[in-house]
């Protein structure tokens, strides 16, 4: 092999190791363990949900409303329920999403469809519920659901 095709297949191969590491590292979470998250954020006052995200090194980020004025955007801690990060402004469109009984009902959806961890969940202002996370073989998966019927308006599986 000749000096350059070394050069090339060095940095290919650390890069490939990265990204392999990196999807080991996957930022999900086991669908059964979404009460830690609503433990914490419901701890810290949350009331209606707008987004609750799974991050890298046992984090997870809510964002969501506190009261009918004030939406915040908080990163906790899944151990202890640690607040890492915080972001809170004082908004007038009043409090919107989803409950945390709303968040169970569409991740039993979720699950009954094959999903076993999840990635993010969040609900959009028509009342669009979309679930992204993982089969069981480790697909992507990605749900739809629709507030209040929580019948399934998507699936798609990558």
């Amino acid at each position: 092999m000749n000096a350059m095709k070394k050069m090339l297949i060095i940095p290919t191969s650390a890069l490939l190791f990265a990204a392999a590491l990196g999807s080991a590292q996957a930022d999900s979470l086991p669908i059964d363990r979404i009460d830690n998250i609503l433990g914490h954020a419901s701890d810290y006052g949350f009331s209606q949900y707008e987004e609750l995200s799974i991050k890298g090194s046992g984090r997870a980020e809510v964002e969501g409303w506190l009261d009918d004025e004030w939406y915040a955007d908080v990163e906790f801690s899944l151990d202890n329920g640690e607040t890492l990060q915080e972001q809170r402004e004082r908004l007038i469109t009043g409090a919107w999403g989803m409950s945390e009984d709303d968040i169970r009902q569409a991740l039993q959806v979720a699950r009954q469809e094959g999903m076993v961890e999840f990635e993010d969940i969040d609900i959009d202002k028509n009342g669009i519920i979309d679930i992204e996370g993982r089969d069981e073989s480790g697909r992507e998966l990605e749900i739809s659901v629709r507030l209040g019927s929580y019948e399934v308006t998507q699936i798609d599986r990558d």
